[in-house]
């Protein structure tokens, strides 16, 4: 009996992969410092023009160039000023060299500073203690806002003043003339109204606004017309037909301010609508 060859098989075992770990590199931030930025000069350089306050105009006056001192926020201590001609700077602790102090003189309360002397100018506009106090700089930008607000102001005035009642325009302008609003007509109380709004128009804006003025008015028209009293003291209304007192006046009062502050009152109510009756 034959014997059965065997056959050889051949199997490929399976390949393994090793997995390998990779372990990543931590990355460096680099933080970049950035390097301080000088400020930029914005000084203008042009010629600038110095006044004395309060409209003087002495032959000469001369103010301090020397032993002052000016504050320093960012370096936090206070810094000694000098003008000399012969320096880049008004700091004394800037100097280089030779200090040969000038005079810093007004000529009939002006002094007018070229462009080409910086260094005053920057002294007189930024660092001198006496800046808005003894003297200041013309700055005709500035002068023109001021300008524009007073005319804004006026046109606001003047149009309040054109829409105004016949008893408003009274009563704010018994404010400025008195008793003499009771003579007067229509067409003088519009054409007073208006230049009084033209001429003070902050003060004619404050009274437009003023809640008590017309209650004024009408304690002043009340007493013109007897039907209220006013004691000679000044310290008591009374009715004018019975001497009755109505009301006493707080120390340090005015008397129709006070008044107009009592018709708010309960009893002032009643006594108001009284008088308004006895006003028809």
């Amino acid at each position: 009996m034959a014997k059965k060859q065997k056959t050889k098989v051949e199997v490929e075992e399976p390949q393994i992969q090793e997995e390998v770990a990779v372990v990543e590199q931590p990355k460096k931030i680099i933080v970049e410092t950035p390097l301080p930025t000088k400020k930029k000069d914005t000084w203008e350089i042009k010629d600038r023009i110095y006044y004395l306050k309060g409209g003087k105009r002495p032959l000469s006056k001369m103010i301090k160039s020397a032993n002052i001192f000016w504050f320093d926020e960012e370096k936090g201590y206070e810094r000694e000023l000098k003008y000399c001609e012969n320096q880049r700077t008004c700091f004394v602790d800037e100097m280089k060299g030779e200090q040969r102090l000038s005079h810093i003189i007004f000529r009939n309360g002006v002094l007018s500073v070229p462009r080409t002397k910086t260094t005053l100018q920057k002294l007189l506009s930024l660092h001198h203690p006496h800046k808005d106090k003894v003297f200041y700089e013309w700055k005709p930008q500035v002068v023109a806002e001021n300008q524009i607000d007073i005319i804004e102001l006026e046109i606001e005035a003047l149009n309040a003043a054109q829409s105004m009642d016949i008893d408003m325009a009274e009563a704010i302008l018994r404010v400025e003339i008195g008793s003499k609003v009771s003579e007067m007509s229509s067409k003088e109380l519009k054409r007073d109204l208006l230049l009084y709004a033209k001429k003070n128009p902050d003060l004619f804006l404050d009274l437009v606004n003023d809640e008590n003025v017309v209650l004024r008015n009408f304690g002043i028209k009340a007493t013109e017309m007897g039907i209220l009293k006013l004691s000679q003291d000044q310290r008591t209304f009374m009715w004018g037909s019975t001497d009755r007192k109505l009301m006493n006046i707080p120390f340090d009062e005015h008397p129709y301010s006070a008044l107009a502050a009592w018709f708010k009152t309960d009893e002032g109510m009643e006594i108001y609508s009284q008088i308004e009756k006895r006003m028809k």
